[in-house]
């Protein structure tokens, strides 16, 4: 649901102080470090949430976080950032109203790479049609 991807982005980069991205637009160069910290939306699922008088969707999303600081204390501050710009937020989802956002589960570690810290946070997000 593009709708919900562009209110959860619109959302995101007005509340954080890093950049928002669907799509990382530089090439990330294990040697450098300038373009981190950054949040990425990633993968949702969706299914039906109809009502007899509406049609709506439940959706899963996930939101990243890359740093290259060298402990934990960037990737879960930028996760605090995120979990209070959505949880029991009401986003501005065209044609849609907002049922509820809820806060799922969080995870941080230490990416494939060895340098990169990578955190994931899953939002629970139910709308439906106006």
């Amino acid at each position: 649901m593009v709708n919900l991807q562009t209110a959860i982005y619109s959302r995101l980069n007005s509340q954080l102080n890093v950049p928002v991205y669907d799509a990382v637009p530089q090439a990330v160069d294990a040697g450098d470090n300038s373009a981190f910290p950054y949040v990425t939306i990633g993968d949702d699922s969706s299914g039906e949430f109809d009502t007899d008088t509406s049609n709506g969707f439940d959706t899963d999303c996930t939101i990243h976080v890359w740093s290259r600081y060298r402990g934990r204390r960037e990737v879960k501050e930028i996760q605090q950032a995120i979990y209070n710009a959505l949880h029991l937020h009401d986003l501005a989802v065209t044609g849609y109203h907002t049922v509820m956002v809820l806060f799922q589960s969080a995870d941080s570690f230490m990416d494939a790479d060895g340098i990169t810290r990578h955190g994931v946070s899953i939002f629970r997000i139910v709308t439906e049609e106006v």
